[in-house]
């Protein structure tokens, strides 16, 4: 009797279609109010001349191997430094990419007597680095500082006697909302533990030269902050800053930076010119916070939705399948406007999510608000 090998993942994946869970490839289409790309330099004419530029002057295309064999390179070093500065931080190390620099730091940082307290709408990656992580985890509800004390002094009384590191992201990548990092920086103060800060959509949006919301926090000995390099920066890759003592302990136990070939020193090039820009056209984020402004007053006056202070705009509808449909009616609009569904985001918040970025303008924006304007059945759609 002839076994169908692949029949429990045939079945697996018509469940997924079956809840409207189903996720396929798709090539970008329509105008942009999908990518992370927010500042518009994943295109633009100065990455291109600085990769050219490396390119010209011998830099190869890849690593050959991982930083501790012969992979590192000195533009990975020179990256680093510079990005140290930048951040005014003791250290920088660079990593493949976010999700790679996430693992490592929840993987390796917390030791076994130590508790991960996070907040429950962090990435995926930071769960997936806890479960590859030696310290237990316990989650509090999405910007609780009062939940995250309370948690904190709970292991306590039950005798934990080791660090506690407390997790968040500075902006929320599904919400769009803010941490309230000033409290949670007091909180880690204060209970002797560490703030570990996940950068990713408010490096190069928010904060002096595009250094993000953490900007006022990084140089602490207690905090260890992520810069991702796949979104505002344009490229891929991530920095993660802090202390050199912790550094220096991720090069020699974080797995995700042993054993994982070095990224291209293309990459560390291109991240270094994005850094410059950062510092030489602040232009951008003040176009992309006019452009932000203008889309949440939009969304507030046609849709009557209440949006956070960002470029993240939630539009949540709830159900899968009505989701995807009204998605795909914008997209056939010309829009470029993806339904985000569970587990991403949580049961029953299904949602569309507006990124607004140095890719449109105006125009597009009144339009694509009318568009799911058209779409939105009566009483659907709030904002995060």
């Amino acid at each position: 009797m002839e076994v169908d090998r692949l029949k429990r993942f045939s079945d697996l994946l018509h469940d997924l279609d079956i809840r409207g869970a189903y996720r396929r490839l798709r090539m970008p289409a329509g105008a942009d109010f999908s990518s992370n790309d927010y500042l518009a330099l994943a295109d633009c004419a100065r990455m291109r001349r600085a990769i050219i530029g490396a390119l010209e002057r011998g830099v190869p295309c890849g690593s050959g191997g991982s930083r501790l064999l012969r992979g590192n390179h000195p533009e990975h070093e020179q990256l680093e430094e510079e990005a140290a500065r930048f951040f005014n931080t003791e250290r920088a190390l660079l990593f493949g990419s976010g999700y790679a620099a996430n693992t490592a730091l929840l993987g390796t940082l917390p030791q076994r007597d130590d508790l991960v307290v996070y907040d429950e709408h962090v990435h995926a990656s930071a769960h997936d680095g806890m479960k590859l992580g030696r310290a237990n985890a316990v989650s509090f509800p999405h910007n609780d500082v009062g939940g995250a004390a309370d948690a904190i002094r709970a292991w306590r009384q039950r005798g934990g006697n080791g660090t506690p590191w407390i997790v968040v992201e500075s902006l929320y990548s599904m919400e769009g909302d803010r941490a309230p990092l000033g409290e949670l920086s007091s909180l880690a103060e204060h209970s002797d533990g560490f703030l570990m800060i996940d950068e990713a959509h408010a490096t190069g949006v928010f904060g002096p030269d595009g250094r993000g919301l953490a900007a006022e926090f990084e140089g602490c000995d207690y905090v260890v902050a992520l810069h991702t390099g796949g979104k505002a920066l344009g490229m891929s890759g991530a920095l993660v800053t802090g202390s050199a003592i912790l550094c220096d302990f991720l090069i020699n136990r974080a797995r995700p930076f042993i054993f994982a070939t070095a990224p291209s020193p293309l990459v560390a090039a291109a991240m270094r010119e994005s850094l410059t820009i950062l510092r030489d056209e602040p232009e951008r984020r003040s176009r992309l916070s006019t452009l932000s402004r203008y889309a949440r007053a939009g969304l507030q006056h046609r849709l009557g939705l209440r949006t956070p202070d960002s470029q993240i705009l939630p539009v949540i509808i709830g159900e899968n399948e009505l989701t995807l449909r009204i998605a795909e009616r914008v997209q056939a609009a010309g829009f470029d406007v993806r339904a985000i569904r569970p587990p991403t985001v949580p049961p029953g918040t299904a949602r569309l999510r507006l990124s607004i970025s140095l890719h449109v303008d105006e125009r597009l924006i009144d339009s694509v608000v009318d568009a799911i304007g058209d779409e939105l059945p009566r009483g659907a759609g709030h904002g995060g």
